[in-house]
């Protein structure tokens, strides 16, 4: 299967991808006939996006350093080293403008009506990042790759890769022989938290994953994953 696709997948290609129209598209407003009220609305969104994403990286690092300096009060340091200063909370500005929901559906179809345009050349795609690459999947052969690792108190938590693909349907054999569904997940990785039968203190539990992409399942199952589960 082939298709061509200019939006980024990853947040942070998103964020870049935007800036860049959101700089350029006043440029092309007259060419392709967009009205003001979208082009604000589009500068507002790349705004808007930016700072939250640039508040959750700052938290996700602010996170790590808690998560390392409470290992360090429960277990120590090694000898001869210095034990870390107590972490800071990010301060950050206030956040500008809020952008409604859907910020990439908006921005993705002002690239499209750019696109379906009669005046609508490659030079002013790529200038835009509204070109795209020609992609091509193999749907049929896809194949997701899952490990599982105990986290959170001995909760299953499947590692597994997107691999261009929209999503994974996860599949759970909880040591009774009968597969069932168990999860969607569309960002890796996912943590089962389905608690043990209170008639047991372990379990045996497999798992396996077939990959979802355009809502509709795709390629081939995983390979069964298992792991014991205990209180």
């Amino acid at each position: 299967m082939s298709k061509k696709s200019f939006l980024p997948r990853t947040d942070l290609d998103k964020q870049i991808w935007l800036q860049n129209l959101a700089a350029k598209i006043a440029l092309y407003a007259s060419k392709y006939n967009l009205s003001a009220a979208d082009i604000a609305k589009l500068k507002a969104a790349a705004l808007y996006f930016a700072y939250w994403l640039d508040y959750q990286n700052q938290f996700n690092e602010y996170t790590k350093k808690i998560t390392a300096y409470k290992n360090e009060l429960r277990d120590g340091v090694p000898a001869g080293a210095e034990p870390s200063t107590e972490p800071v909370a990010p301060l950050v500005e206030p956040p500008p403008p809020a952008a409604a929901p859907g910020i990439f559906v908006f921005a993705a179809s002002i690239g499209n009506i750019i696109k379906k345009n009669t005046a609508y050349t490659v030079a002013d795609g790529n200038d835009l990042g509204i070109e795209g690459a020609e992609i091509t999947i193999d749907l049929q052969s896809k194949k997701p790759v899952i490990t599982i690792r105990l986290v959170d108190g001995g909760k299953p938590e499947l590692v597994w890769q997107k691999s261009g693909m929209d999503g994974i349907e996860i599949f759970v054999d909880r040591g009774d022989g009968r597969w069932q569904f168990l999860a969607i997940d569309t960002y890796p990785n996912y943590i089962d938290t389905t608690p043990l039968s209170d008639t047991v203190s372990s379990a045996v539990w497999n798992y396996k994953c077939i990959y979802r992409y355009d809502d509709a399942q795709t390629g081939q199952w995983s390979d069964v994953a298992t792991v014991t589960v205990s209180r």
